[in-house]
């Protein structure tokens, strides 16, 4: 059902100025940043081997990312993992009862579909899943 870990999902308050530190603290390279409207969210991602960190930050008042941060403050909001088929991976998640947060796939960044597992049903851990198109 898992291909990968995709990305582990930092939430910040600001994307530009964490980007700073990933960058020239330790010494990673942002590959790209992207706005994602569906989520009200601005991301940037850093390549790391088979993986990546993303930076999140929420773009408007009432955001679920902003409730994050005030509750949490900033640090590791999700673990997002690479499935290859998000229709069939949900339907065995909803026969074993996991609790989902999403009914159907919703579009995420780079052209891809996710949906993700509630924390209730994972230990506490937000999990994203997240479909790549075939064409990358």
């Amino acid at each position: 059902m898992i291909k990968r870990v995709a990305h582990i999902a930092v939430a910040v308050r600001s994307v530009d100025e964490a980007s700073r530190f990933f960058e020239q603290v330790l010494g990673l390279r942002c590959e790209r940043t992207e706005v994602v409207e569906t989520e009200k969210a601005k991301v940037a991602f850093f390549p790391l081997g088979e993986t990546e960190i993303e930076l999140v930050e929420g773009m408007e008042k009432g955001n679920p990312l902003e409730r994050f941060l005030e509750k949490r403050g900033e640090g590791i909001h999700h673990i997002c993992l690479e499935v290859a088929n998000l229709d069939e991976t949900m339907g065995q998640l909803r026969e074993a009862g996991v609790p989902l947060l999403d009914e159907t796939p919703r579009p995420g960044a780079d052209d891809t579909r996710v949906a993700f597992i509630h924390p209730k049903g994972a230990y506490g851990i937000l999990i994203e899943l997240v479909e790549v198109p075939s064409f990358r």
